[in-house]
């Protein structure tokens, strides 16, 4: 097992904190990595895609899991037992050509299961499919005490990993139930939306007959277009909607990523960001011009549809140097007005965000500090160094949470500990449990100190 010291921080880069980092090959080194944890505990780490500080423990210690990458085999059923380091990229590209697909495909590969539990990711299908934990028939646990445990659904211990971000223990491996594909490909459904009222419509108008949908919102948009937008929805195609060239290749691995990867080799953030007001509103512009009016049934490859945002995989870099905050928040069926609010005033404010995606979720899972619920969500990236931007965000929260909604902890890295109390009624039974579990803390991160998880 090797061991340094480094910076770290989340995808957003907003606050890098230094950290003794471990790197296990084996459950036993992991075993022996938290056991020996110092006074400021330790927290998992995989791919570092959250954009908050969920994984980072300021002057403790990191366990980086992205060693711990074995898959095993698929069985009849559909069972799949792998180790937390598994990415969802690779395990898409692993399970592709055999007719499997993970039970959730959340909108980037570049996460791997340990973390896709302990966030518990709502994919495009939350609808019918909900989070990634409910497709997990068994986990596997390190706890304060170093020892191993098999956690199964429907206990307090499941519930309160599935979301609970790395606080109740390490993940260390999983048993998935996957979902069987009859072709690498997608048949995909674009239209455009004229404001925020059409775009919800044309979200409920078409039930749940295409299972995947999510919605890009042009939020620089002001007057009668505020909140417009292109929806894309699709489902698996089935092996007659393939196009004649393709032959008898139903499923290649080459269709499970991506198309393409856009990186800036060495490359410093931009010192001030690629956009500002005026170059945002026009990239808002021509991307909403370029879309389709409608358009039914084009076929895509299954990684390119789901993990299209990993094709740049340095998006990140183009916030400037203070990086950048992702504001993801959901509020229930009944608050649409609520929806349409923060809407306006996003857009008021002129705010270049040029990366905002609205879902819509069905039933919660029972996790207590899981994100997704029945209603709307709406995440955007907006650059850190925004002028006034924590002010802004504050207010929000405040009626966010004044209307039953939530802002989603495992891409947090700026709200207050008595907003995401307001947020989560389930956080005083998750702090019971980690008490009794865990009474040293063992587990903590510089999220869970911030927010008093």
């Amino acid at each position: 097992m090797s061991v340094d010291t480094v910076s770290l921080s989340g995808w957003g880069r907003t606050a890098p904190t230094t950290a003794v980092r471990f790197r296990p090959r084996t459950h036993e080194e992991a075993a022996a990595a938290v056991r020996g944890r110092g006074p400021r505990g330790v927290i998992a780490r995989g791919l570092g895609r959250s954009p908050g500080d969920a994984a980072q423990n300021a002057g403790g210690s990191v366990l980086d899991l992205t060693g711990l990458a074995r898959i095993g085999g698929v069985d009849a059923g559909g069972a799949l037992h792998c180790d937390a380091g598994v990415s969802l990229e690779r395990l898409l590209r692993v399970l592709l050509p055999l007719g499997w697909l993970p039970p959730v495909v959340p909108g980037t590969g570049r996460v791997t299961v340990g973390g896709a539990i302990a966030s518990d990711l709502p994919g495009l299908d939350h609808r019918r499919s909900g989070s990634f934990a409910r497709h997990v028939s068994a986990l596997e646990l390190l706890t304060a005490d170093g020892e191993v445990r098999t956690v199964l659904p429907g206990t307090a211990l499941f519930d309160a990993t599935a979301g609970g971000l790395g606080l109740t223990g390490v993940i260390l491996g999983a048993t998935l139930r996957l979902r069987r594909v009859a072709t690498a490909l997608m048949s995909v459904s674009t239209e455009r939306a004229e404001d925020l009222d059409d775009l919800l419509a044309r979200f409920t108008s078409g039930g749940d007959r295409l299972p995947y949908a999510s919605a890009w919102i042009d939020l620089m948009a002001r007057g009668r277009a505020t909140g417009r937008g292109i929806l894309t929805r699709g489902e698996h195609a089935t092996p007659d909607m393939r196009p004649a060239h393709a032959g008898r290749t139903l499923l290649s691995s080459r269709s499970g990523g991506a198309r393409g990867r856009f990186r800036l080799p060495g490359c410093p953030p931009v010192p001030g960001g690629l956009f500002g007001p005026a170059s945002a509103a026009l990239y808002n512009e021509v991307r909403y011009r370029g879309a389709p009016r409608a358009r039914t049934g084009e076929l895509r490859p299954v990684g390119a549809f789901f993990h299209a945002a990993d094709a740049f995989p340095d998006a990140n870099l183009l916030y400037g140097r203070g990086g950048l905050v992702r504001y993801r928040f959901a509020v229930g069926h009944g608050q649409e007005e609520t929806l349409h609010r923060v809407v306006r005033r996003i857009a008021a404010r002129r705010s270049p965000a040029v990366r905002a995606v609205l879902q819509r979720f069905g039933a919660a899972g029972p996790g207590g500090l899981s994100f997704a619920a029945p209603g709307w969500s709406l995440a955007l990236d907006l650059p850190a160094a925004l002028p006034g931007l924590a002010r802004f965000l504050d207010d929000v929260d405040e009626e966010v949470a004044a209307a039953g909604g939530r802002v989603c902890l495992a891409k947090d890295s700026r709200m207050r500990p008595e907003a995401a109390a307001a947020m989560y009624p389930g956080l005083a039974g998750f702090r019971e449990l980690r008490a009794r579990l865990d009474p040293t803390e063992a587990f903590r991160s510089d999220l869970s100190r911030r927010l008093g998880l």
